[in-house]
């Protein structure tokens, strides 16, 4: 749980972005901020004086940096051999990708006037880092000198600076003092005042050694004097699955770890005895492959043993310190205040455990305390949920999403599966939401009261002020989600009424969504027009597509209910709603002011869609509970075109004139000596009919005339679809920023290949009539990529003889597929950290649903490991060793290069210490690059090309 007063972006289950946070993260730093943050580190150096020293994608070993010199597994099938290599160092046009600076994290401060800046470390730890011990308990990975979960990332400092107005206030900031020096800064949260900031201070990476390592300590820094201190001395956070809370303004609820905690339980070293598992009553319980689960009892130990915790109180004036009710440790997993800071939330997991599914459906207990932290309501005690189906829209069945209601001091909210959970049973009401308030005249523990039916699956509530609420429903086989304005107070004279039911893979018929403001006490609700309102350029509700409707391709269309007008409850309300404008031309983002009574909408921004893409954010306009009006609206807004990173604007939308978004930031190029490659977004058709769509991207100063057809590397990810129409629907702008990271196929621009990125290769079923996609999954992937190939041969850019597929995770799958499908299309693959045999994922993977007994031909047909005695083109195959993804171990490479070797087949495969699903360690990432640098000029390159002139 956060605190109260960090403004979390929350999404529905299904429906579309409805609260919109304060902060904005992920962004770049600024040059002032660049230019003032702390000095460069050890590596940071080494990697500016390697690329210096290396010019090609040699087997020097890191260890000419002063790394650690490690190795990385590689089995080839040209000599059979198992190889222990020296990490690898790639070409520097390839190597300066790593060097992104980066930038700090912002968040606005509650009263709109402040921006909080956290600086980040370089994104790529060492593999040392990775290789520390950590525990693998029930679906986690425990660092226990942290008692955190392992490998975690963090900040390196905070500073503070005015919301710019001017163009000398952009990047201005000063820093926190008190911090100590190589410290690690976690869970930084603003109080709902905005006069103080929690943070955690922890001390890692390569130079801390486990005696100066321990579980993270909490911090308060005040904003006014920057001044920064420690609470609780000595007293280490529990932060496997909670950190702390904001009760109020001057009072915080802290997850520590136990007092006096004896050592860690021991293991025998002769068992307990076999570990037994049984199923005598032939219950049907199905779990995908996660990974990392409990093993035996010891194991089973050793979790109780990291996630209890304590919770404490502590003052942030005196730093009085008070246990949070009776102090008894328990595997605690959440406290969530009330917005009154009267109650709280608290969870926590009990036994017995399972050694089939992880700690998230372990037996949950959760209950209400008040301020003291005395019991006062319990809410739900839940059993082991192995049984929840593997379909869509399958759920646990008893009390869920059980949070507080934003728009109430302490008003507990919560559905509950009236299907026990399971979609395939048919059930009218299927959900129902109850309430209850902890003010009640009878006192906390009075009897729930019913509040909301969906005969969908709950997919969660936009709150407003004054009872006026937006309740979701959703169904996964018919693509359906609904939107009902609701009175959230239940009075009986105010019927809920239908705001839209429609598709929700159909981008182009998106209506937006209700953006959210914040009030005073930290809560988020709609964010609604006061005032007058515009007169002219409202527009009538679109008429719902279904009924007589058919598709271009003859499809029938799903009926869908018909919205109404308002005829007997009129809320008033005016709604600011925004969304990503999909069209054929490319998204459009934009702002409309919604009539909720009505439906009818009126346009009150939009991006251009010309040299650049601008997209809204939150709302900023909203410091102290002000009202929201035309007169002062204002919104964040992004912008960003093709050569230019995103940049965060302040758009005034209010006032008789309308002025130009006024800037807030100024962050660095992440590649500067990349700045704009060209690219075009293709349409074309797959050979029966469907509209798709892909980004070729071509090297700086590439002329297809002069310089002829390039090598091309086509990286992509299927995605299944319910019909057509939306299958060919474009989902991208071409005036998005091209930001190459790393692992990016986008790097390969600057060795002279043709990238195309993304062509859509949709799998389309049919869910009317009982076609799943993936019955023809194999058929409609060669079609999509063929078409694709075609295209970008056909504009003269791609030469159709040096193609290469490649992917990560379901895109590896896609990658290996192509080449044992359509090996006339592609010279080499590259498949990263993916699934090659779906009969070792027998309980489903991807969106499909059925098991591999209930659709075998399917697992197999779909299966590359099945087919690799027809796979005669080279593939490089790459995974972590550690992988966790539920359908992705590690196994699956080690067993397709063993069936692709038996085969004869010409293979690579590269096997990573300590990475997980997506590479991470800086080692790992250069030798990821150069083993994919030295394959695709081995295979695509033979007649030679220009390098990008950069």
């Amino acid at each position: 749980a956060h605190p109260p007063s960090m403004a979390t972006v929350r999404l529905v289950s299904t429906a579309a972005r409805f609260a919109r946070t304060w902060s904005v993260s992920g962004t770049r730093a600024s040059r002032t901020a660049m230019r003032r943050a702390p000095p460069a580190t050890a590596r940071a150096v080494a990697l500016s004086s390697f690329n210096a020293t290396v010019p090609t994608a040699s087997a020097i070993p890191l260890s000419r940096r002063g790394l650690a010199r490690r190795s990385v597994r590689v089995m080839a099938t040209a000599s059979g051999n198992d190889i222990d290599e020296g990490y690898r160092s790639p070409p520097p046009d390839v190597a300066q990708f790593v060097e992104r600076p980066e930038s700090p994290g912002i968040s606005i401060s509650p009263q709109r006037d402040k921006l909080l800046y956290t600086f980040r470390p370089p994104p790529y730890p060492f593999v040392s880092e990775l290789a520390r011990p950590e525990l693998k308990l029930a679906g986690l990975r425990v660092d226990e000198t942290q008692n955190s979960r392992s490998r975690m990332s963090g900040n390196t400092g905070m500073a503070i600076g005015p919301m710019p107005t001017s163009e000398a206030e952009i990047g201005v900031y000063e820093t926190f003092k008190g911090i100590p020096e190589g410290a690690t800064i976690n869970y930084v949260s603003w109080a709902t005042d905005g006069a103080r900031i929690a943070f955690t201070v922890r001390f890692a990476g390569p130079t801390v050694s486990d005696a100066d390592r321990a579980p993270p300590e909490l911090w308060i820094a005040d904003v006014k004097t920057l001044e920064c201190r420690p609470l609780l001395p000595g007293r280490g956070l529990n932060t496997l699955f909670e950190s702390y809370s904001w009760l109020d303004n001057n009072t915080i609820a802290a997850c520590v770890v136990p007092a006096n905690r004896p050592p860690r339980p021991a293991k025998s070293p002769t068992p307990r005895g076999p570990r037994v598992q049984t199923n005598a009553s032939g219950v049907v319980a199905q779990a995908r492959t996660y990974a990392d689960l409990l093993k035996d009892a010891h194991d089973a130990d050793l979790f109780e043993y990291f996630a209890s915790s304590e919770f404490v109180v502590v003052d942030v004036e005196t730093k009085e310190v008070a246990p949070f009710g009776n102090g008894e440790a328990k595997m605690h997993t959440r406290l969530d205040p009330s917005p009154d800071g009267e109650f709280a939330i608290v969870e926590e997991l009990l036994r017995p455990f399972s050694y089939e599914i992880p700690c998230g459906r372990f037996p949950k207990r959760v209950r209400v305390v008040n301020r003291l932290g005395e019991t006062v309501r319990e809410v739900a005690d839940l059993p082991l949920a192995d049984e929840i189906p593997i379909v869509h829209n399958s759920c646990r069945a008893g009390p869920r999403g059980i949070n507080w209601r934003p728009d109430k001091p302490a008003e507990l909210y919560w559905t509950e599966a009236q299907d026990g959970g399971d979609p395939r049973v048919e059930a009218s009401p299927r959900d129902v939401t109850y309430v209850a308030d902890m003010h009640d005249a009878n006192g906390p523990a009075a009897a729930g009261v019913a509040r909301f039916e969906t005969d969908l699956r709950y997919g969660g509530v936009s709150w407003g002020a004054d009872g006026l609420g937006i309740l979701y429903e959703s169904w996964y086989k018919t693509r359906t989600i609904r939107a009902w304005v609701v009175d959230t107070h239940g009075r009986a004279d105010r019927p809920r009424r239908l705001l839209y039911d429609r598709d929700y893979e159909d981008s182009y018929d998106e209506p937006g969504s209700p953006l959210s403001r914040r009030m005073p006490d930290g809560t988020y609700l709609l964010a609604q027009i006061e005032g007058p309102l515009p007169e002219d350029g409202w527009k009538k509700p679109k008429e719902p597509k279904g009924g007589a409707e058919k598709e271009k391709n003859g499809k029938d269309v799903t009926p869908r209910l018909r919205p109404e007008p308002a005829s007997s409850w009129f809320t008033g309300a005016t709604l600011v709603t925004e969304g990503d404008g999909a069209s054929d031309a490319g998204d459009k983002p934009f702002l409309d002011l919604l009539n909720l009574d009505t439906g009818e909408t009126r346009r009150l921004w939009e991006c251009s869609g010309t040299n650049a893409l601008e997209r809204p954010g939150s709302i900023i306009s909203d410091a102290h509970g002000a009202p929201i009006t035309m007169e002062t609206l204002k919104i964040l807004l992004s912008r960003e075109t093709p050569s230019e990173n995103p940049q965060y604007y302040s758009l005034e939308l209010g006032g008789a004139e309308k002025l130009a978004p006024r800037r807030i930031s100024d962050f660095p190029h992440p590649h500067p000596s990349l700045v704009d490659p060209p690219k075009r977004i293709m349409r074309y058709k797959r050979a029966d009919g469907v509209d798709l769509n892909a980004t070729l991207y071509t090297p700086p100063g590439y002329d297809a005339e002069r310089d002829g057809p390039l090598p091309t590397l086509m990286w992509a990810y299927p995605r299944e679809f319910n019909s057509a129409e939306a299958a060919g629907q474009l989902r991208d702008s071409p005036n998005r920023f091209t930001s190459i990271s790393p692992m990016s196929p986008l790097v390969w621009l600057a060795r002279g290949y043709a990238i195309l990125e993304g062509p859509s290769l949709p799998i389309i079923g049919d869910a009317d009539k009982g076609v799943e996609p993936n019955d023809t999954y194999i058929e409609q992937l060669v079609a999509g990529a063929r078409a694709a190939v075609d295209e970008a041969a056909r504009l003269g850019v791609c030469d159709p003889k040096r193609v290469a597929v490649g992917g990560h995770s379901y895109g590896a799958f896609m990658a290996s597929n192509l080449l044992a499908h359509a090996p006339e299309l592609f010279a080499c693959a590259v498949a990263r950290s993916g699934a090659y045999n779906r009969t070792l994922t027998p309980f489903g993977f991807q969106s499909e649903e059925r098991t591999l007994w209930e659709a075998k031909e399917t697992y197999q047909a779909m299966s590359p490991f099945m087919h690799a005695n027809v796979i005669k083109k080279p593939i490089l195959l790459i995974h972590g060793e550690e992988d966790t993804n539920s359908g992705t171990n590690v196994i699956q490479s080690e067993r397709f290069f063993a069936a692709l070797k038996g085969n004869g087949a010409d293979a690579r495969l590269v096997l990573l210490p300590h990475e997980s699903h997506s590479t991470r360690g800086l080692e790992s990432v250069m030798h990821v690059l150069a083993e994919t640098s030295d394959f695709l000029d081995a295979h695509l390159k033979a007649g030679g090309t220009p390098k990008a002139k950069l």
